[in-house]
C-alpha cells in the first residue's frame, strides 16, 4: 500500500499530512511554506494577531510557494470571521476553524468557493459539519496541545467519526512519527495533523528557550489546566502555571484588550502564549502534545518530511506483508 494522497473539497494534497495551525505567531509563513513545498498542508495560525500582520503572513507565504496553504482560527477568538476574511481574500488554500463552533464560517467559505475544514470531538458533531458543508473534519484528541475539545484519545473516536460521514477525517492529538501516520490511516483517518514535532523544527521561528524547553522535559512537567478560554490544555508546568494551579491571583491581568469571545481572566493567555514564543519561561504558557518527549531533536521540516514518509510506508509494508502472509 502507498501513502495515499488526501483531496479536501477541491484542494489536492500530495501527502495526508498537515501541520498544525499553532497560535500567537507559532506557526508562522516559514513553518507553512516549508511543510507546503514538501507536498503536505502548511498552516498559519491566524490567531492571536492583528488583521496587517496576518494579512502580511498569507501575503509571504503565497509568494513563497506552490504548494498547499491553510490557516487555522480559533472560532473563540473576537476576531474570527475577520481573519476569515483577511485570509480569503488573500487565496488561502483552506480554512480550519477550531476551539468552537460558528455556522457564520460554513455560509462564507461557501461564498469564497473555499473549503473549511471543522475540528470536531464526535459523530454528532461531524455529521453536522458535513451537512453544513464541511470540506473534512479534524478528530483532535486529548494528547494535543492547546485547547482540547474531548478528553479522548483519537484513535478511539476515529472509528466512529469515519462511519458517521462521507467527507475525509483528518486525525491530530499526540502524534510525532511516521507509525502514527500508518496506524491512524489503517484506522480510517484520510489524513494526519502533527503540531508539536513541526514546532521542533529548523523554521518554526519561536525562541530557541521553547525548544530547549520541551527538548530537556520529562514527561512528568506536562500537566492539565483549563484555559482561560475554558476548555483543558496541555501545558509544560513552568513557574506560571505553578501560580496558576496554587489559585495566585497576582497573575490576573492588569488590562484586557478583549481578544476573546469569553474568558475567565485567570491570567492574559494572549501575553502568556507571546511569551512562550520569545522565550520567557518564567512568564510563558508553553502548549505542547503529550508526546513531545518522543522528539529527539529539531531537524529541518524536509528531513521531518523525509522521515515521516519513510516511517509511514516501512509501517504499511509490515503490514501488508503480514496480510499476505496470513492470507496466502
Amino acid at each position: 500500500m502507498k501513502i495515499p494522497s488526501l483531496k479536501i473539497g477541491d484542494v489536492f494534497v500530495k501527502y495526508p499530512i498537515i501541520q498544525g495551525g499553532m497560535a500567537i505567531g507559532v506557526s508562522t509563513f516559514e513553518l507553512a511554506c516549508a511543510v507546503a513545498d514538501e507536498g503536505g498542508v502548511g498552516v498559519i495560525g491566524g490567531t492571536g494577531l492583528s488583521m496587517d500582520d496576518l494579512r502580511d503572513q498569507m501575503r509571504e507565504a503565497r509568494a513563497a510557494t506552490k504548494g498547499v496553504l491553510g490557516m487555522n482560527i480559533m472560532v473563540a477568538a473576537r476576531d474570527f470571521k475577520e481573519a476569515v476574511l483577511v485570509a480569503l481574500k488573500e487565496k488561502v488554500d483552506v480554512i480550519i476553524a477550531g476551539a468552537g463552533f460558528s455556522r457564520d464560517v460554513f455560509t462564507i467559505c461557501r461564498e469564497w468557493k473555499t473549503p473549511l475544514i471543522t475540528m470536531v470531538a464526535s459523530a454528532k458533531v461531524a455529521r453536522l459539519s458535513e451537512r453544513l458543508g464541511a470540506a473534512a473534519v479534524i478528530v483532535e484528541g486529548c494528547d494535543a496541545g492547546g485547547h482540547l475539545g474531548t478528553e479522548s484519545k483519537a484513535s478511539d473516536l476515529l472509528p466512529s467519526i469515519c462511519e458517521a460521514v462521507s467527507i475525509p477525517v483528518i486525525a491530530a492529538g499526540g502524534f510525532v512519527d511516521g507509525r502514527d501516520i500508518a496506524q491512524m490511516l489503517e484506522l480510517g483517518a484520510a489524513g494526519v495533523q502533527l503540531g508539536t514535532r513541526f514546532l521542533l523544527s529548523d523554521e518554526c521561528t519561536v525562541h530557541k528557550n521553547f525548544k530547549n524547553l520541551l527538548l530537556n522535559a520529562k514527561a512528568s512537567d506536562l500537566v492539565r489546566i483549563l484555559s482561560p478560554v475554558g476548555l483543558p490544555a496541555n501545558a509544560i508546568h513552568t513557574p506560571l502555571v505553578k501560580k496558576y494551579l496554587a489559585g495566585d491571583t497576582s497573575i490576573k491581568p492588569k488590562s484586557c484588550d478583549g481578544c476573546l469571545k469569553k474568558c475567565g481572566q485567570q491570567f492574559c493567555i494572549a501575553g502568556a502564549l507571546r511569551d512562550a514564543r520569545d522565550g520567557d519561561y518564567e512568564h510563558g504558557l508553553f502548549f505542547t502534545g503529550k508526546r513531545f518527549t518522543d522528539i529527539a531533536s529539531v531537524k529541518p521540516v524536509k528531513q521531518i518530511f523525509a522521515d515521516l514518509l519513510s516511517e509511514t510506508q516501512a509501517y504499511l509494508d509490515r503490514v501488508l506483508d503480514k496480510s499476505v502472509s496470513v492470507n496466502g
